[in-house]
Parts: structure tokens; sequence; C-alpha cells
């Protein structure tokens, strides 16, 4: 809840609006100038080589979606080939899948990517002009423009003949200063919430590593387990190899250039296109992708059984789930069909404290993955089964504690961001009149 900040609905309007003749934009303040956005700002396309130039690049995955921040995730980047010059002052803006809404004020020179139109401000200041395109309702009039289906894009034809506001110059100016004050106060709540849910995940770590390596009797003697990772465990409990309790079974890929393989499919198959899946749930039903029993009989997998605990190998190592009926899966998972030793639901939660131990494992820089001698040598603690059960319900009672916090919280700032989106939108198209509030 933002209790400093006005709601845009309670906010002062305008004394007077005109129609814009747009019917995404409805009415706007009369005294407002409505242009296209090609007489606004215009396109600047000077092409460099993107390897012979030290100044600095922006990339789409440089620029925040609908904040406009520029982050710098793996690095600064770099362009080995054409590049986009841009100077201080000019509003780049992401004409590649628009609906991400990627738009930035540049605050320096630099190049970027051809995917960026980079626009300059001719009759509006830069500030006003991105927060005017990250509308979410110009956005949207964007991407609904773009053409083709795996990598669509919108062009400066439709982009610059699209509607533009342009209130005078103290407005926005006025603007400006109401939108940096508000938006900071908002993206430190943001902040401070994102940090809540990490410290919550953390706990939820803590809890599934303590459970599984030290049991639940704070008590209990203990014993060294000879295994780096674990240290000391409960000296009732064994250290053992995952493979002398569970048996190892990998997958594969039918062939992609037989048809007859990929049609009809009805079995599940898992890959690596349910990375994002496994890695928010403990149980798996459906995929991606499926396979056919030809497709199957004509490849090295198999159907498995259920209740086989699955575990990615490549890419994001460790995502883990258990099967909750008979799938097949592809060389980039293993899984495991547990034996009377031991229960999937908890070998899957010692699988979620083996983190780090997965990570000093992993190989290569680009595309990460663990041997299969790796995978074999694998080592557990294992307690007796009814003490699994016991360490199963007690990390269930505690993770859906923790996980109807954290829900909780993760609502509360995608409520933020859309209060900051809509009150950036109804300052820019004159739904509100900040000038009072910017002067007290």
């Amino acid at each position: 809840m933002i209790t400093s900040a006005i709601p845009a609905s309670k906010r002062t309007a305008y004394s007077a609006y005109k129609p814009s003749g747009v019917p995404w934009l409805g009415d706007v303040p009369e005294h407002w100038e409505v242009r296209r956005l090609k007489y606004t700002a215009d396109l600047i396309n000077v092409k460099v080589d993107g390897a012979d130039n030290d100044l600095p690049y922006t990339g789409l995955e440089h620029i925040e979606s609908w904040t406009g921040r520029r982050i710098t995730p793996n690095g600064d980047g770099t362009s080995d080939g054409q590049a986009n010059l841009y100077r201080r002052g000019d509003v780049l803006f992401g004409k590649l899948r628009p609906y991400l809404a990627k738009a930035h004020a540049a605050d320096s020179d630099g190049i970027c990517t051809g995917e960026l139109l980079v626009l300059r401000p001719k009759v509006v200041r830069q500030k006003f002009l991105v927060d005017y395109v990250l509308n979410p309702d110009f956005v949207a009039i964007v991407d609904s423009s773009t053409y083709g289906a795996k990598m669509p894009r919108a062009n400066w034809d439709f982009i610059g003949n699209l509607p533009a506001l342009i209130p005078p110059d103290d407005e926005q100016r006025a603007i400006a200063a109401f939108l940096d004050r508000e938006t900071v106060r908002i993206d430190a709540l943001i902040e401070k919430k994102r940090r809540q849910i990490e410290l919550l995940q953390e706990k939820r770590s803590a809890l599934i590593s303590h459970a599984v390596t030290k049991g639940l009797n704070p008590n209990a003697p203990m014993k060294d387990s000879a295994i780096d990772w674990l240290g000391q465990i409960p000296e009732h409990w064994d250290a053992i190899r995952v493979m002398w309790v569970a048996k190892l079974e990998s997958g594969h890929t039918p062939d992609k250039k037989v048809p007859e393989y990929w049609e009809s499919c009805t079995i599940p198959w898992v890959s690596l296109n349910d990375t994002g899946y496994l890695k928010e749930h403990d149980y798996i039903s459906d995929t991606a992708y499926h396979v056919n029993e030809l497709g199957l009989a004509n490849s090295s997998a198999r159907l498995l059984p259920s209740r086989a605990v699955l575990f990615t190998r490549d890419a994001t190592i460790g995502l883990s789930a258990i099967t909750t009926r008979p799938m097949a899966v592809s060389q980039h998972i293993i899984a495991w069909l547990c034996g009377e030793q031991i229960l999937p639901e908890y070998l899957l939660r010692v699988f979620y404290a083996m983190g780090q131990e997965l990570e000093r494992l992993t190989m290569g820089s680009t595309i990460k993955t663990i041997g299969m001698p790796d995978v074999r040598e694998l080592a557990i603690p294992l307690p007796p089964v009814p003490e699994q059960r016991d360490i199963v319900k007690h990390i269930e009672a505690g993770t859906n504690s923790i996980d109807t916090v954290s829900s909780a919280v993760a609502k509360s700032v995608e409520l933020l961001r859309e209060y900051r989106t809509a009150l950036i939108s109804s300052a820019v198209t004159g739904k509100i009149d900040v000038r009072e509030e910017v002067a007290s």
C-alpha cells in the first residue's frame, strides 16, 4: 500500500479538455497539441561498426521493461556487427517484441542494437518522450502492428505516424519532476518488498537444507558424513550415493528430421522447455512437448513410471520435480526411480538443498552441464524411511507458510508496478494535472 501517494483517480484534472480524435487517447487538455510522433522526434539512423567502436553499447537486455532504467546483466555487452549511433538526450525505443516496453533516456553518447530505434526529441523534452512511449496504450498499439511470428517487430513507418502529445514546456518540466519524485517513492517500496521476498526464499532454502541434512531432533548425536557438502549428519543416518537407492535413467530426443516421430503425440516428454515449470513446482503432470510411441521406439528414450524424480543436468542445473504419470525425458534430464529405501519426496528436497554442490560440479561457460560420471557419484544423507516422512511433512508445513507470505508480497509488488505505470500514463496523457503538486 502506498500511503504517501494520492491515487491517480483522485488527483486534480485539468479545467478544460478537447477530443484528441484518437480513441485510445480520449480527451486531452485543451491547450496541449496533438502531432504525429515523427514531427515530435526525428529518427536517427546512423550506422557504425560496433566491433571497431569504443562507445558504450546498449542492447535490449540492458533496458528494464517499463521503467526505462539501464541495467547491466552479464556485463555491459558488446556489438560485433553494425550498431546504431546515439547521443546524450536521445530516446531509445525497442521495436523488437514491443510488448516488453523497452525505452531508455540516453544520458551519454553510445551505440546500440539495431532493434532499438534512436529518437531525437524536437519539441518535447527527453524525459516526457520516454514516459509517453512507455504509456501502456502506446505500447499496445505499437505491438499490434508487428510482423514476424518468431521475432515480431514494429517499423518506424507505423510508429512515426502515431499521435504524440505536446504540453507546454513548463508543464513538461512539471510532469517530469512529479514523476521523478513519485516513481522514486514507488521504486523504493518495490525494492524493499523484493528484498523481503529474497529473505523469505533464503529462509525457505535454509529450512529445507537443515531438515534434510541435520534432521528434526536438535539433540541427536552427530557423526562426520565424510562428504564435504554435508558435513555432520545424525549418527543413525547413512551417507550414500543416490544410485545405490534409486535407479538412474536418462533420456533422448527422437530425430526431429523424421516427422512421423512428432505426429499425434500424446506421451509427455520432459525437456529443457519445461525448466520454468520445474523451477516453480514439486510435481509435473504435463510437458511443453510430447512424443509418440514410434518416436520412443526409435530413440534411446523410454517411458518411465510415475513418481520418478527428475533432475536437469544441462543449462539450469538441478531443477527437480516428481512425475505424476508415466513420462519420457530428453537427454538433458536425469530421472531417478526410487527404491524402497528412499521416498521420492525426500530425494526431491535433498536435490533442493544441493545447490552449491551442484554448482561446484558444473562444467562449461556457455552451456553449463554436469557430466554423467559426477551424476553417478552424487551422495546424499539417508535417514530411515519413517524419519524421511516426518522430514517431508515438516518441510511442507514450513514452506507452505513461507510461500503464502511470499505470494502476498509478490502480489503487492505487482500492484505497485501497475500503480506506477498507471500514474505515468495519467500524467503524460493529461488525465491529471500535477502542476500544483510540484509547486507545493
